[in-house]
């Protein structure tokens, strides 16, 4: 099996050099054919035409990266899932640490060996902004707030930036009234945002959703009832996941869910900003074949 694998160089508070990659998957062991898209349009552009030509796909990049390839993978349909995996470059690559894989591209190049593929349900979202897809974890409220200003903070902050960017946002964000529905349950309530994961870890680390699951058909909702002054003493808690048996958190679990909120809340999936609330969305069972 011979990997098509697709560099962002861009990804991460330093470029990844081609050298460093080449190195890595040639000292694995691994049978590859490296390219190097410059621009996210032609990135998913060759993600869409590996799969076409019945190739396993591997992009090296970030959280934002990953993205970029699902989506461009779940824009059409397919008589059997995609085969993607990831090697990790960015400022942060949390699908693997769901996974438990090492977040160096020399250490963790190895688990493109062999055959077996670990088949993952994909979230999509839709809103007056279109439609997207995500693999890991989307968000509404003041995470996604924080995920909008994080990429305007200096690149060597690294993985601090959605924190810094959290800690910058919080004070002034509003607190909303939302209407959430997944499955037949519904919350209606004040808070500051609803996470909806599909994988556990975003934000660099952060165990936020410690029950989710990739392969349950699925997505694992939690609602964030904490007021702006309880916020702070929930971060470590979010840190670690123990934050599930806070009295300000609400959870839910289903196949799909509707969010409304009384003023507008922006959006986020997999770090990239998309737009604001109302929005809803599913999750797409088995949808690709991850490599891990």
């Amino acid at each position: 099996m011979t990997w098509l694998v697709l560099l962002n160089e861009a990804a991460g508070s330093r470029p990844m050099p081609a050298e460093r990659v080449n190195a890595a998957l040639t000292g694995a062991g691994i049978a590859y054919e490296l390219r190097l898209p410059t621009t996210a349009e032609e990135m998913a552009r060759e993600v869409v035409a590996g799969a076409e030509a019945g190739r396993p796909v591997a992009v090296v990049g970030g959280d934002g990266t990953i993205n970029l390839a699902v989506d461009a993978l779940m824009g059409r349909p397919w008589p059997q899932p995609p085969k993607l995996a990831a090697l990790p470059a960015g400022t942060g690559c949390d699908l693997l640490r769901t996974f438990a894989l090492p977040q160096k591209i020399e250490e963790a190049a190895s688990h493109l060996l062999g055959d077996t593929f670990y088949r993952i349900d994909v979230g999509v979202l839709e809103g007056e902004w279109g439609r997207r897809h995500f693999a890991n974890v989307a968000q509404a409220g003041v995470g996604a707030a924080a995920a909008e200003s994080a990429p305007r903070l200096p690149r060597r902050t690294g993985r601090a930036r959605y924190p810094l960017a959290f800690a910058a946002r919080l004070p002034a964000f509003p607190r909303g009234e939302v209407r959430l529905k997944v499955g037949e349950r519904e919350h209606r309530g004040p808070a500051l945002a609803v996470i909806i994961a599909n994988g556990q870890y975003f934000a660099g680390g952060w165990n936020v959703a410690p029950r989710a699951s990739l392969n349950d058909g699925a997505l694992d909702v939690q609602i964030v009832a904490a007021s702006k002054w309880e916020a702070p003493r929930l971060v470590p808690k979010m840190i670690k996941g123990l934050h599930l048996s806070d009295r300000t958190m609400r959870r839910m679990s289903g196949g799909h869910f509707e969010l409304e909120c009384d003023s507008p809340w922006p959006v986020e999936c997999d770090g990239e900003a998309l737009g604001n609330t109302p929005v809803h969305g599913a999750v797409l069972p088995g949808a690709i074949d991850l490599k891990i």
